[in-house]
């Protein structure tokens, strides 16, 4: 939402350059607990910190458990690109994942999100199968490795950049930063 709605604002071309958090995580998934053991957070008052994000942004969140590989979901979202309709892939993932706490480190899952929303369930299979978006991947992992990003999301642009589920109001100042025009009203 905020980033359509920064498209409005102002004429900014945006690219998403996926990173790869947690890429040791295997296919079948770690519990939260797992994952941040022996880290000191309190799980609870993380998900709720992201619920009261979500929530001012309009956008739900569920209480997931488990967290998953997110290699092949970022392949075949970069295959969805390539797809009329296949904009629709990236939010579905999103309720899939966030809200739903389905497998997005599962081919089949990934297929059936594809099915849902209509696009071509072979062609995406066949994406997965081939690997055929992994060069691509590949290269923006390098990417946001060599921009020094640590966490997600990140917002960059002009050299400057923020992290984190950021405030609207916080995005406009870094599009001002980096001097991008806003559009005619």
């Amino acid at each position: 939402m905020r980033i359509e709605k920064l498209r409005e604002t102002f004429d900014v071309d945006v690219k998403m350059v996926h990173f790869p958090l947690h890429p040791e995580t295997p296919a079948e998934g770690v519990t939260l607990e797992s994952l941040f053991a022996g880290r000191d957070i309190d799980l609870d008052a993380s998900y709720n910190r992201m619920k009261g994000l979500m929530d001012t942004e309009g956008l739900d969140y569920g209480r997931r458990t488990h967290t998953y590989n997110s290699r092949l979901a970022q392949e075949l979202g970069k295959w969805a690109d390539t797809q009329d309709g296949g904009a629709k892939f990236h939010d579905s993932l999103y309720r899939s994942y966030f809200v739903d706490g389905r497998n997005i480190g599962d081919a089949d899952t990934l297929v059936a999100i594809v099915k849902e929303i209509g696009l071509s369930s072979a062609n995406a299979r066949n994406a997965l199968d081939e690997r055929t978006f992994q060069a691509a991947i590949d290269e923006d992992w390098s990417h946001s490795n060599n921009m020094g990003v640590t966490g997600v999301p990140t917002y960059a642009a002009g050299g400057y950049g923020v992290v984190g589920a950021q405030p609207y109001e916080v995005l406009v100042q870094l599009m001002e930063q980096a001097g991008a025009a806003q559009r005619s009203a």
